[in-house]
């Protein structure tokens, strides 16, 4: 496996940009500069992350989203 992420991240398993094995390796993302944890999906090349909005639910039961725009940093977390 390598060290490299993907330009584009999802954790819906049903997005085609979906890749378990590593989200499993703790991924965190930091956006204009801050460490956020409720990201949904990011973009690095498009400059965008959807996050989830509180515990609001969609009509299908999958968290609400919303998309912001800034710089996104994706980094492996390493384990203290």
């Amino acid at each position: 496996m390598t060290d490299t992420l993907p330009d584009r991240l999802c954790v819906d398993p049903e997005s085609r940009y979906y890749d378990g094995k590593l989200l499993a390796r703790n991924i965190g993302i930091r956006f204009n500069g801050v460490e956020r944890t409720n990201v949904e999906e990011y973009c690095i090349s498009e400059g965008w992350i959807r996050s989830a909005v509180g515990r609001t639910l969609d009509r299908r039961g999958k968290p609400l989203t919303i998309t912001l725009k800034g710089k996104v940093e994706p980094f492996f977390k390493t384990e203290r």
